[in-house]
């Protein structure tokens, strides 16, 4: 089972590294146009529900994660276990403190086909993505993303919801396995001054590694 849950986690950090009755909307793509608009790095604490394709949660998480343009990003899980994902650019870490192990693999195309990584690159939302408004729901204005390149997509479509001051309030991603995650985000910072390290990892002594260069 915690294997499963960690597998879950990193489709989520690299599907997310990305609809009942509908009430009379704002648009959300002027909102999505001017939250982009000068974006070159985000902060944010977000919780996450993982669904399995009869509804029944599989795992609750929280924690906090950092993206800067073009491919660096950290999303770094607290409760209820922690569990840190790096992409510097190069190579993707997956650190889990509980085993003394870190897994890593060459930075690919996965991490470029997340919608939430097409928060920091707006050019490629419309080159990757096919964008339709998705009306309101729960109080959120929904635009919805499906990759153009589905054939090797990590996830069939996924939804943005933006609240009242024009931010991203929650992600909906539906995956290719009919599994639906739910992302809540709060406190938004906008363009930061990152921490030297914050999108490094250097293994401690002491700690596996496994995994390619």
């Amino acid at each position: 089972m915690r294997t499963m849950l960690r597998h879950s986690r990193w489709f989520v950090a690299t599907a997310v590294l990305t609809v009942a009755g509908l009430a009379q909307a704002a648009d959300a793509r002027p909102q999505l146009d001017q939250f982009t608009r000068g974006l070159k790095g985000l902060e944010a604490q977000f919780t996450q529900q993982v669904a399995d394709g009869n509804g029944r949660t599989k795992e609750s998480s929280s924690g906090s994660l950092a993206l800067s343009a073009p491919r660096l990003f950290r999303w770094e899980y607290v409760k209820p276990y922690p569990q840190l994902i790096v992409a510097d650019g190069r190579t993707v870490w997956v650190y889990d403190p509980d085993l003394q192990q870190v897994t890593r693999r060459p930075q690919g195309s996965q991490e470029q086909d997340s919608p939430l990584a097409a928060l920091i690159d707006p050019s490629r939302i419309d080159r990757d993505f096919v964008v339709t408004e998705a009306g309101t729901s729960g109080g959120l204005d929904w635009l919805e993303l499906r990759p153009k390149r589905s054939d090797n997509a990590a996830f069939e479509r996924a939804r943005i919801g933006f609240g009242g001051d024009g931010t991203p309030t929650r992600m909906e991603i539906h995956d290719t396995l009919g599994q639906r995650t739910t992302i809540g985000f709060s406190g938004w910072k906008r363009n930061p001054t990152f921490a030297a390290d914050t999108f490094r990892y250097t293994p401690a002594a002491g700690v596996d590694v496994v995994g390619e260069e």
